[in-house]
C-alpha cells in the first residue's frame, strides 16, 4: 500500500521573519506527524515533506493561507514508508546556494516551458521557432549518473555554486538555441535560467516543476533512467515508483543539503 504521501515545493519570496516562521513550522509539521526538511532563507522556502494525504494537506492549506506562500506548488508521489527519521527546519542564507549575489528570483521569474509543451518539442526536434533544443542538466555529476534527458549536456559539477563559471566557459555554445535548464524539481534550473538569461544567452526556459513534474504530467519520454531524490526512496522511476524504502535521514543529516537540492 502507498500510503505516505511526498511531496517537494519552493517558491522564491521574500521573507523577512524567519526565525519565528521556523517556530511555527516546525511546530505545525511535528502536531502533524510529518517528517522531512523545510529551508527557509530571505530568498525564499524550499520543502520536503512526507506524511499521511490529510496531513500534508493540512499542513499545505495553514501554509497558503500565508499570502507569501498562497501559489506555492508541490510535485507530489507515493510510497509505503516514511523516507526521513526526523523533521527539521533550518534556517539558510539561500535556499539553493549559489553563490552568486546578483541572483534575485523574488524580483521576477525565468521563463519557463511545462512538460507536455517541452515533450512535444522533444518529439518533433525543435521548438515552435524552429530553434534547436538543448537540454541542460543543473544538478550535480552522481545525480546525473542516476538518470537524465537524452542527448542533455552534463558539465560534471559536483555542487551547483560550480555552475556559474562553467556557464562563463560553455555559454558561446548556446548561441542561435533554445535552451532548456532542468533539475530535479525546479529550483536550481530557475536559477541557472536567471543566470543565463544576465549572461547574454538570448533564448532560455526552464523545466517547470522539473524532472519530477515532467515524470507527474507526461511520464518518461525523452529521459533515460531514474530520478536520484535525497531521502530514502534514493531514486524515483519515470512512473514514480521508487527504488527503495528505506527509513533514510540522508536528506536531514546532509550539511550540504542547501547547496544539492
Amino acid at each position: 500500500m502507498q500510503e505516505i504521501l511526498n511531496i517537494a515545493a519552493y517558491k522564491f519570496v521574500g521573507i523577512n521573519d524567519s526565525p519565528v516562521l521556523r517556530e511555527t513550522l516546525r511546530e505545525r509539521a511535528q502536531a502533524l506527524g510529518l517528517m522531512g526538511t523545510i529551508l527557509l532563507a530571505p530568498e525564499g522556502i524550499n520543502l520536503f515533506l512526507a506524511g499521511t494525504a490529510p496531513a500534508i494537506h493540512a499542513f499545505l492549506a495553514d501554509l497558503r493561507a500565508d499570502a507569501r506562500f498562497a501559489d506555492l506548488e508541490t510535485k507530489e508521489s507515493w510510497s509505503a514508508t516514511q523516507p526521513f527519521r526526523r523533521m527539521l527546519v533550518k534556517l539558510k542564507r539561500e535556499i539553493i546556494r549559489m553563490d552568486h549575489p546578483a541572483i534575485q528570483p523574488a524580483a521576477g521569474r525565468a521563463p519557463g516551458v511545462d512538460a507536455p509543451t517541452l515533450k512535444r518539442w522533444l518529439d518533433q526536434g525543435h521548438d515552435d521557432e524552429g530553434r534547436e533544443i538543448v537540454m541542460l542538466d543543473t544538478r550535480n555529476d552522481f545525480e546525473v549518473d542516476e538518470g537524465t534527458f537524452d542527448g542533455a549536456i552534463d558539465w560534471r559539477i559536483t555542487k551547483f555554486t560550480e555552475f556559474p563559471p562553467a556557464l562563463k566557459a560553455h555559454r558561446a555554445d548556446f548561441e542561435g538555441k533554445t535552451v532548456v535548464s532542468f533539475c530535479t524539481g525546479g529550483i536550481r534550473c530557475e536559477k541557472a535560467a536567471i543566470l543565463m538569461r544576465e549572461e547574454g544567452v538570448e533564448h532560455v526556459l526552464q523545466l517547470e516543476g522539473g524532472i519530477l513534474k515532467y515524470f507527474e504530467d507526461v511520464g518518461g519520454a525523452h529521459y533515460h533512467g531514474d530520478c536520484f531524490v535525497f531521502d530514502g526512496r534514493r531514486a524515483l522511476a519515470p512512473d514514480l515508483s521508487a527504488r527503495a524504502s528505506d527509513a533514510s535521514a540522508r536528506a536531514s543529516e546532509d550539511p550540504d543539503i542547501g547547496i544539492k537540492q
